[in-house]
Protein backbone atom coordinates (compact mmCIF):
# COMPACT_ATOMS: atom_id res chain seq x y z
CA UNK A 1 0.00 0.00 0.00
CA UNK A 2 0.88 3.48 -0.03
CA UNK A 3 3.05 4.47 2.64
CA UNK A 4 0.96 7.93 3.66
CA UNK A 5 -2.09 5.14 3.78
CA UNK A 6 0.35 4.25 6.74
CA UNK A 7 -1.01 4.91 10.87
CA UNK A 8 0.91 5.17 14.09
CA UNK A 9 -0.97 1.97 14.61
CA UNK A 10 0.50 0.42 11.41
CA UNK A 11 3.96 1.58 12.33
CA UNK A 12 3.84 0.11 16.16
CA UNK A 13 2.71 -3.55 14.49
CA UNK A 14 6.11 -3.68 13.19
CA UNK A 15 8.21 -3.34 16.67
CA UNK A 16 10.98 -2.36 14.72
CA UNK A 17 13.59 -1.12 16.83
CA UNK A 18 15.62 0.32 14.29
CA UNK A 19 14.71 2.37 11.27
CA UNK A 20 16.69 2.69 7.79
CA UNK A 21 14.97 5.10 5.49
CA UNK A 22 15.55 6.70 2.13
CA UNK A 23 12.74 8.81 1.00
CA UNK A 24 12.58 10.43 -2.63
CA UNK A 25 15.15 12.41 -3.73
CA UNK A 26 13.69 14.79 -6.44
CA UNK A 27 12.27 17.09 -4.03
CA UNK A 28 15.50 18.37 -3.22
CA UNK A 29 17.81 17.56 -6.17
CA UNK A 30 19.96 20.59 -7.80
CA UNK A 31 18.69 20.27 -11.15
CA UNK A 32 14.68 20.05 -10.11
CA UNK A 33 12.22 22.35 -9.03
CA UNK A 34 13.55 22.15 -5.35
CA UNK A 35 9.76 22.16 -4.01
CA UNK A 36 10.97 20.63 -1.09
CA UNK A 37 7.96 19.87 1.27
CA UNK A 38 5.47 20.95 -1.71
CA UNK A 39 6.52 18.21 -3.71
CA UNK A 40 4.03 15.56 -3.53
CA UNK A 41 7.05 12.86 -3.62
CA UNK A 42 7.74 14.06 -0.37
CA UNK A 43 4.49 13.49 1.31
CA UNK A 44 5.25 10.11 2.05
CA UNK A 45 8.09 10.71 4.57
CA UNK A 46 6.51 14.02 5.84
CA UNK A 47 3.89 11.38 6.78
CA UNK A 48 6.02 9.33 8.82
CA UNK A 49 7.11 12.14 10.91
CA UNK A 50 4.05 13.12 11.52
CA UNK A 51 3.05 9.88 12.96
CA UNK A 52 6.11 9.12 15.34
CA UNK A 53 5.41 11.14 18.16
CA UNK A 54 2.09 9.80 17.97
CA UNK A 55 3.64 6.11 18.37
CA UNK A 56 3.66 3.95 21.65
CA UNK A 57 7.04 2.21 20.12
CA UNK A 58 8.67 4.69 18.20
CA UNK A 59 12.30 3.42 16.81
CA UNK A 60 15.56 3.88 18.62
CA UNK A 61 17.74 4.38 16.41
CA UNK A 62 17.60 5.98 12.56
CA UNK A 63 19.64 6.28 9.63
CA UNK A 64 18.41 8.61 6.74
CA UNK A 65 19.73 9.04 3.28
CA UNK A 66 18.98 11.29 0.68
CA UNK A 67 20.81 13.29 -1.82
CA UNK A 68 23.20 16.75 -0.98
CA UNK A 69 20.73 19.27 -0.83
CA UNK A 70 18.22 17.81 1.47
CA UNK A 71 19.76 19.61 4.40
CA UNK A 72 19.06 22.84 3.57
CA UNK A 73 15.16 22.14 3.03
CA UNK A 74 12.48 22.56 4.90
CA UNK A 75 11.66 18.62 5.27
CA UNK A 76 15.00 18.52 6.59
CA UNK A 77 14.06 20.94 9.39
CA UNK A 78 11.26 19.31 10.24
CA UNK A 79 12.72 16.14 10.58
CA UNK A 80 15.24 17.73 13.06
CA UNK A 81 12.57 18.60 14.79
CA UNK A 82 10.56 15.91 15.07
CA UNK A 83 13.41 13.88 16.31
CA UNK A 84 14.65 15.99 19.23
CA UNK A 85 11.47 16.32 20.65
CA UNK A 86 10.88 12.49 20.22
CA UNK A 87 14.21 12.50 22.34
CA UNK A 88 16.63 11.31 19.46
CA UNK A 89 19.99 13.17 18.86
CA UNK A 90 20.98 13.06 15.22
CA UNK A 91 24.50 13.32 13.84
CA UNK A 92 24.69 14.23 10.27
CA UNK A 93 27.44 13.45 7.10
CA UNK A 94 27.84 14.24 3.97
CA UNK A 95 30.12 11.63 2.25
CA UNK A 96 30.93 9.88 -0.78
CA UNK A 97 32.81 6.69 -2.02
CA UNK A 98 36.09 8.83 -2.49
CA UNK A 99 36.47 9.07 1.02
CA UNK A 100 36.65 5.24 1.61
CA UNK A 101 38.59 4.51 -1.01
CA UNK A 102 36.79 3.72 -4.00
CA UNK A 103 37.08 5.73 -7.06
CA UNK A 104 33.36 6.61 -7.29
CA UNK A 105 31.94 10.07 -7.04
CA UNK A 106 28.72 10.01 -5.29
CA UNK A 107 28.64 12.53 -2.17
CA UNK A 108 25.45 11.92 -0.32
CA UNK A 109 23.53 13.20 2.83
CA UNK A 110 22.93 10.99 6.11
CA UNK A 111 21.25 10.96 9.15
CA UNK A 112 21.90 9.07 12.28
CA UNK A 113 19.71 9.35 14.98
CA UNK A 114 19.58 7.61 18.73
CA UNK A 115 16.95 7.83 21.31
CA UNK A 116 18.17 8.78 24.76
CA UNK A 117 19.87 7.07 26.82
CA UNK A 118 21.49 5.88 24.20
CA UNK A 119 24.35 8.13 22.70
CA UNK A 120 27.70 7.72 20.46
CA UNK A 121 30.71 7.21 20.44
CA UNK A 122 32.03 10.32 20.08
CA UNK A 123 28.93 12.85 21.44
CA UNK A 124 30.92 16.23 20.64
CA UNK A 125 29.15 15.43 17.09
CA UNK A 126 25.88 15.73 18.66
CA UNK A 127 23.55 17.60 16.41
CA UNK A 128 26.25 18.88 14.19
CA UNK A 129 26.83 17.99 10.23
CA UNK A 130 30.13 16.49 9.26
CA UNK A 131 31.32 16.23 6.06
CA UNK A 132 34.33 14.03 7.24
CA UNK A 133 34.03 10.35 8.15
CA UNK A 134 36.58 10.61 10.78
CA UNK A 135 34.24 9.47 13.68
CA UNK A 136 33.45 6.45 11.63
CA UNK A 137 36.89 5.39 11.88
CA UNK A 138 37.46 5.87 15.64
CA UNK A 139 38.95 9.33 15.05
CA UNK A 140 37.19 12.53 16.71
CA UNK A 141 39.18 15.00 14.56
CA UNK A 142 36.95 17.91 12.64
CA UNK A 143 39.08 18.73 10.27
CA UNK A 144 39.83 15.70 7.13
CA UNK A 145 39.35 16.10 3.68
CA UNK A 146 35.85 16.05 2.13
CA UNK A 147 34.70 15.46 -1.58
CA UNK A 148 32.72 19.04 -1.17
CA UNK A 149 35.76 21.07 -0.17
CA UNK A 150 37.11 23.83 -2.94
CA UNK A 151 40.77 23.49 -2.87
CA UNK A 152 42.15 22.10 -5.43
CA UNK A 153 44.93 20.40 -3.27
CA UNK A 154 42.48 18.68 -0.80
CA UNK A 155 40.69 17.38 -4.16
CA UNK A 156 44.09 15.75 -5.69
CA UNK A 157 44.44 14.06 -2.25
CA UNK A 158 41.65 13.22 -1.95
CA UNK A 159 41.43 11.18 -5.44
CA UNK A 160 44.77 10.37 -4.89
CA UNK A 161 44.23 8.41 -1.93
CA UNK A 162 41.52 6.22 -4.38
CA UNK A 163 42.26 2.56 -5.85
CA UNK A 164 42.33 2.75 -9.34
CA UNK A 165 39.05 1.82 -11.33
CA UNK A 166 40.96 -1.26 -12.76
CA UNK A 167 40.66 -2.87 -9.27
CA UNK A 168 36.65 -3.11 -10.30
CA UNK A 169 36.60 -4.36 -13.39
CA UNK A 170 35.19 -7.67 -14.44
CA UNK A 171 37.23 -6.91 -17.82
CA UNK A 172 40.83 -5.48 -17.97
CA UNK A 173 42.00 -4.19 -21.35
CA UNK A 174 45.17 -5.74 -21.33
CA UNK A 175 43.48 -9.14 -20.92
CA UNK A 176 40.52 -8.59 -23.43
CA UNK A 177 40.39 -6.49 -26.46
CA UNK A 178 37.12 -4.88 -27.46
CA UNK A 179 35.98 -5.12 -31.29
CA UNK A 180 34.06 -2.28 -32.45
CA UNK A 181 32.88 -3.74 -35.69
CA UNK A 182 30.90 -6.50 -34.23
CA UNK A 183 28.04 -7.28 -31.32
CA UNK A 184 24.81 -6.04 -31.29
CA UNK A 185 26.19 -2.20 -30.76
CA UNK A 186 27.74 -2.10 -33.81
CA UNK A 187 25.08 -0.92 -36.05
CA UNK A 188 22.37 0.92 -33.21
CA UNK A 189 19.93 3.27 -34.17
CA UNK A 190 20.35 6.51 -31.89
CA UNK A 191 17.62 9.32 -31.07
CA UNK A 192 18.95 12.42 -29.76
CA UNK A 193 16.53 15.76 -27.96
CA UNK A 194 17.58 18.94 -26.79
CA UNK A 195 19.11 17.85 -23.56
CA UNK A 196 22.16 16.57 -25.68
CA UNK A 197 21.28 12.83 -24.61
CA UNK A 198 20.76 9.81 -26.85
CA UNK A 199 19.00 6.05 -26.35
CA UNK A 200 20.34 2.84 -27.74
CA UNK A 201 17.24 1.11 -28.87
CA UNK A 202 18.82 -2.51 -28.12
CA UNK A 203 17.03 -4.80 -25.91
CA UNK A 204 19.16 -6.84 -23.13
CA UNK A 205 17.05 -9.91 -22.80
CA UNK A 206 19.38 -12.17 -25.16
CA UNK A 207 22.72 -10.82 -23.97
CA UNK A 208 25.78 -12.93 -23.10
CA UNK A 209 26.90 -10.77 -19.98
CA UNK A 210 30.20 -13.03 -20.41
CA UNK A 211 31.18 -11.78 -23.63
CA UNK A 212 33.28 -7.91 -23.25
CA UNK A 213 31.96 -7.29 -27.14
CA UNK A 214 28.21 -7.00 -25.21
CA UNK A 215 29.21 -3.55 -23.86
CA UNK A 216 31.36 -1.39 -26.77
CA UNK A 217 29.48 1.67 -27.21
CA UNK A 218 28.59 2.12 -31.02
CA UNK A 219 30.66 4.77 -33.28
CA UNK A 220 27.46 6.46 -34.37
CA UNK A 221 27.08 6.92 -30.17
CA UNK A 222 30.51 8.60 -30.46
CA UNK A 223 30.75 10.45 -33.43
CA UNK A 224 26.82 12.40 -31.97
CA UNK A 225 27.75 12.69 -28.52
CA UNK A 226 31.26 12.13 -27.92
CA UNK A 227 31.72 15.88 -26.41
CA UNK A 228 28.94 14.96 -23.49
CA UNK A 229 30.75 11.90 -22.74
CA UNK A 230 32.55 11.22 -19.18
CA UNK A 231 35.88 8.97 -20.14
CA UNK A 232 37.50 7.32 -17.78
CA UNK A 233 40.46 4.88 -17.53
CA UNK A 234 41.50 1.72 -16.03
CA UNK A 235 44.64 3.44 -13.58
CA UNK A 236 41.96 6.39 -13.40
CA UNK A 237 40.86 6.86 -9.70
CA UNK A 238 37.31 8.59 -10.13
CA UNK A 239 34.25 7.99 -11.93
CA UNK A 240 30.79 9.45 -11.76
CA UNK A 241 27.75 8.13 -10.39
CA UNK A 242 25.83 5.64 -12.63
CA UNK A 243 22.28 6.48 -12.89
CA UNK A 244 19.08 4.18 -13.52
CA UNK A 245 19.64 5.44 -17.10
CA UNK A 246 23.23 4.23 -17.66
CA UNK A 247 23.61 2.39 -21.27
CA UNK A 248 20.20 3.92 -22.66
CA UNK A 249 21.31 7.70 -22.46
CA UNK A 250 24.80 8.87 -22.69
CA UNK A 251 24.99 12.19 -20.63
CA UNK A 252 25.01 12.72 -16.89
CA UNK A 253 24.31 8.98 -16.87
CA UNK A 254 27.94 7.78 -15.80
CA UNK A 255 31.07 7.26 -17.07
CA UNK A 256 32.55 5.34 -20.46
CA UNK A 257 35.72 2.95 -20.08
CA UNK A 258 38.44 3.65 -22.53
CA UNK A 259 39.82 0.04 -23.18
CA UNK A 260 42.97 1.28 -25.26
CA UNK A 261 44.85 3.99 -23.72
CA UNK A 262 45.89 6.83 -26.04
CA UNK A 263 49.10 8.70 -25.28
CA UNK A 264 47.21 12.07 -24.72
CA UNK A 265 44.10 11.08 -22.26
CA UNK A 266 40.78 12.75 -22.43
CA UNK A 267 39.21 14.17 -25.80
CA UNK A 268 42.16 15.16 -27.52
CA UNK A 269 42.67 12.42 -28.56
CA UNK A 270 40.08 10.56 -31.18
CA UNK A 271 37.39 8.50 -28.55
CA UNK A 272 37.37 6.02 -32.00
CA UNK A 273 40.36 4.96 -30.82
CA UNK A 274 40.45 4.64 -27.66
CA UNK A 275 37.63 1.47 -27.60
CA UNK A 276 35.05 2.75 -25.17
CA UNK A 277 33.05 0.79 -23.49
CA UNK A 278 29.66 0.60 -20.88
CA UNK A 279 30.78 -0.83 -17.12
CA UNK A 280 29.30 -3.93 -17.06
CA UNK A 281 26.83 -5.30 -14.16
CA UNK A 282 29.28 -6.72 -12.01
CA UNK A 283 32.00 -3.69 -12.31
CA UNK A 284 28.97 -1.04 -11.22
CA UNK A 285 28.13 -3.15 -8.67
CA UNK A 286 31.86 -4.20 -7.78
CA UNK A 287 32.13 0.45 -7.54
CA UNK A 288 29.11 0.06 -5.60
CA UNK A 289 31.23 -2.17 -3.65
CA UNK A 290 28.45 -5.34 -2.91
CA UNK A 291 29.94 -8.38 -2.14
CA UNK A 292 31.61 -10.51 -4.73
CA UNK A 293 28.90 -12.88 -4.06
CA UNK A 294 26.10 -10.75 -5.27
CA UNK A 295 24.19 -11.90 -8.48
CA UNK A 296 21.08 -11.20 -10.44
CA UNK A 297 18.88 -13.75 -11.35
CA UNK A 298 19.18 -15.29 -15.07
CA UNK A 299 16.10 -13.40 -16.08
CA UNK A 300 16.96 -10.01 -15.42
CA UNK A 301 17.84 -8.31 -18.23
CA UNK A 302 20.92 -6.43 -19.26
CA UNK A 303 18.59 -3.02 -18.73
CA UNK A 304 17.07 -4.06 -16.11
CA UNK A 305 20.15 -4.79 -14.18
CA UNK A 306 21.62 -1.52 -14.97
CA UNK A 307 18.13 0.24 -13.75
CA UNK A 308 18.41 -1.38 -10.38
CA UNK A 309 22.07 -0.56 -9.68
CA UNK A 310 21.83 3.10 -10.51
CA UNK A 311 21.90 5.55 -7.60
CA UNK A 312 22.24 2.69 -5.74
CA UNK A 313 23.40 2.56 -1.96
CA UNK A 314 27.19 2.79 -1.41
CA UNK A 315 27.88 -0.60 0.92
CA UNK A 316 31.26 1.12 1.46
CA UNK A 317 29.58 3.86 3.11
CA UNK A 318 26.72 2.31 4.21
CA UNK A 319 28.26 -0.06 5.92
CA UNK A 320 30.84 2.25 8.85
CA UNK A 321 27.90 4.29 9.43
CA UNK A 322 25.45 1.54 10.77
CA UNK A 323 28.75 -0.15 12.75
CA UNK A 324 29.03 3.63 14.16
CA UNK A 325 25.50 3.54 15.00
CA UNK A 326 24.99 0.27 16.31
CA UNK A 327 27.93 1.03 18.92
CA UNK A 328 26.94 1.37 22.30
CA UNK A 329 24.00 -0.78 22.03
CA UNK A 330 24.74 -2.81 24.79
CA UNK A 331 21.15 -1.86 26.13
CA UNK A 332 19.21 -3.58 23.41
CA UNK A 333 19.36 -7.55 23.22
CA UNK A 334 20.09 -10.14 20.56
CA UNK A 335 16.38 -10.97 19.49
CA UNK A 336 15.50 -7.11 19.68
CA UNK A 337 18.26 -6.35 17.16
CA UNK A 338 17.47 -9.22 14.50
Amino acid sequence: GNIQSLTEVDLDSYQANVWLLSPPCQPYTRQGLQKHSADARAFSFLNILELMPRMSKPPDMLLVENVVGFETSDTHAKMVEVLANSGLVTQEFILSPLQFGVPYSRPRYFCLAKRKPLSFQYQLFNNQLLSSPSPLFGNNEKTVICENSQSQENWDKLIDSCQPIENFLEFTSSSDQVNTEIGPFANAEVSGNDQETSETFVEGDEFDFGAIDQFVVPLSLIERWGSAMDIVYPDSKRCCCFTKSYYRYVKGTGSLLATIQPKNKGKTSSLKEQCLRYFTPREVANLHSFPKDFQFPKHISLRQRYAMLGNSLSVAVVAPLLQYMFANRHDFSAQELH
